[in-house]
């Protein structure tokens, strides 16, 4: 939507942005926003004149998610933490929404991706080195980042919910590539490097049954006991990290696909399906089964009501 200041600035708060103060804007100000959501990503463009706008920190409960600034069109100064970015077009930054943020801009065309914190995995040391540096969108993973977060912000529309869901995982993927490259040199100790390439192989690989501490081990070329001296220090081991994110994927798939249980099991690596069900209640304290009942109830009710508001659309859906 196209709107003026008051308007514009309560669509970006509604957006999930904390509040901007404008020094530039006047009476003439026009901007359009435009948000769309691919399963946990929020993906928000923005076409903006002229600005010079400073954001305060606001409290960290209110830190959700991380922030991915691609620029298409136009020239950006930002400022936070430890960092400053000139931006040009196609290049990124990351941001965090908590801290203090200020940024110059001429008139610009870019695109914010919120990515929930939890998602990217990023430790606060990381965090800290990555803050308002500039990440190059003309070669490498940024410039994927790049072509991919400002092409979704205009494809994001159609999407079934596990469609949703598994092209945001590989969104969020790109983008902790992309992180780590940034980090280069940077990196605190290659422990770290490694630990963190190798989640990133176990993120992409958590459907291949056969996916294991061996086998992982054989793809980096260490040993299954250094693998796991790798993971000792860290909140799971190997095998438990595995477990937990296919439990994660299943969770999600189970609660908006409509297929059984034993189907989102075998696809996500739980060959047992008896085990897989006594696993999923241990760790959630109910039975996937009863996620899937109460999803077709709900997608029942759903059905059952929207013939009297629409004219009977869903049945031709």
């Amino acid at each position: 939507m196209i709107g003026d200041l008051e308007t514009f600035q309560d669509e970006l708060a509604a957006s999930g942005f904390p509040p901007l103060v404008n020094k530039l804007a006047g009476p003439g100000f026009r901007g359009r926003i435009e948000t769309r959501d691919l399963g946990p990503l929020r993906l928000v463009s923005l076409d903006t004149p002229a600005s010079a706008c400073i954001g305060r920190e606001r409290d960290a409960s209110d830190g959700e998610h991380l922030a991915i600034k691609v620029m298409a069109r136009g020239r950006t100064r930002v400022e936070q933490g430890r960092g400053h970015a000139d931006l040009g077009p196609a290049d990124l930054v990351l941001l965090d929404p908590t801290r203090t943020l200020r940024f110059e801009s001429t008139a610009a065309t870019h695109v914010t991706v919120l990515v929930p914190r939890r998602e990217l995995r990023i430790r606060p040391a990381q965090l800290d080195r990555l803050i308002g540096e500039r990440i190059d969108g003309s070669h490498g993973p940024g410039a994927l980042v790049s072509v991919l977060a400002r092409e979704s912000a205009r494809s994001a529309t159609g999407f079934r919910k596990t469609e949703a869901l598994r092209s945001a995982a590989a969104i969020i993927e790109l983008i902790a590539v992309a992180l780590e490259a940034r980090l280069g040199d940077e990196q605190p100790a290659p422990d770290e490097w490694l630990r963190n390439r190798i989640t990133g192989y176990i993120e992409a690989r958590l459907a291949d049954p056969d996916l294991s501490p061996p086998g992982i081990a054989a793809a980096h070329h260490i040993s299954v006991r250094r693998l796991h001296k790798l993971f000792e220090d860290q909140p799971l081991t190997v095998a438990a990290l595995i477990r937990r994110r296919r439990l994660e994927r299943c969770r999600a798939e189970l609660t908006g696909s409509g297929r059984t249980v034993t189907a989102v099991a075998a696809r996500w690596g739980f060959t047992d399906p008896t085990h897989f069900s006594k696993l999923f209640k241990s760790t959630y304290g109910y039975n996937a089964r009863a996620l899937v009942t109460s999803n077709r109830a709900q997608t029942t009710k759903t059905r059952t009501a929207e013939p009297e508001q629409d004219g009977g659309d869903q049945d031709r859906q």
